[in-house]
């Protein structure tokens, strides 16, 4: 196999280090960009750089705002409903409930999970803050939206035992089968938590 020049040897390693992208993917990528017209090329490279510049975190919950921001757009939005928190653990998982059209509530972003295996404890999260918002009655209820995966699933149960005591009502997402699937192709736990979750039919 010939050696590549260190440029695209280097744009290589770089993109590799994305996630989801192996190195047949990057290497793809890299010679894509190599052919690109030039006005892509820097539109691409001119975005990378101004990613982590121009944005921060909203100073209440801790979603991702232009840098100039102290509030992101939905904490800005006085339509929303202010009785209701929903706690994610990133800024992406507020995409995907926005794209639902089905929460107008508040939200607070963790960013990321308890993890005691990657030194990741309460102080590493923003759950003082979570309970800061609490504790001034900002709202009614907690929606706990965390991953259903043991990580997310022990982020929750610490939350609650947190977020009880102050009088709050706390809520977990409901979890079962998804629409559409079949229950031969379903695992053990989801087929668990679907019969555990079951409702009187209407």
């Amino acid at each position: 196999m010939p050696i590549l020049p260190a440029p695209i040897q280097d744009l290589i390693g770089a993109l590799e280090r994305l996630p989801g992208v192996g190195p047949k993917t990057a290497s793809r990528l890299a010679f894509f960009l190599l052919r690109a017209p030039q006005d892509l090329v820097q539109q691409l490279a001119g975005a990378l750089t101004n990613i982590q510049a121009a944005t921060g975190t909203c100073k209440l919950c801790s979603n991702i705002t232009l840098v100039e921001q102290e509030y992101c757009e939905i904490c800005r939005d006085a339509t929303r409903k202010d009785g209701t928190i929903c706690v994610v653990e990133e800024p992406l998982d507020v995409l995907a409930l926005e794209r639902t059209g089905g929460f107008h509530g508040r939200y607070h972003v963790l960013q990321g999970v308890l993890s005691p295996i990657e030194g990741v404890g309460p102080d590493d999260l923003t759950i003082r803050a979570l309970i800061e918002r609490v504790k001034a009655r900002e709202a009614q209820e907690i929606i706990l939206a965390t991953n259903p995966s043991m990580e997310g699933d022990a982020t929750a149960l610490y939350l609650r035992q947190q977020l009880i005591p102050l009088g709050v009502r706390v809520t977990r997402l409901a979890r079962g089968l998804p629409v559409g699937g079949d229950l031969e192709y379903a695992d053990q736990n989801t087929l668990l938590r679907a019969l555990a979750g079951r409702q009187e039919m209407m």
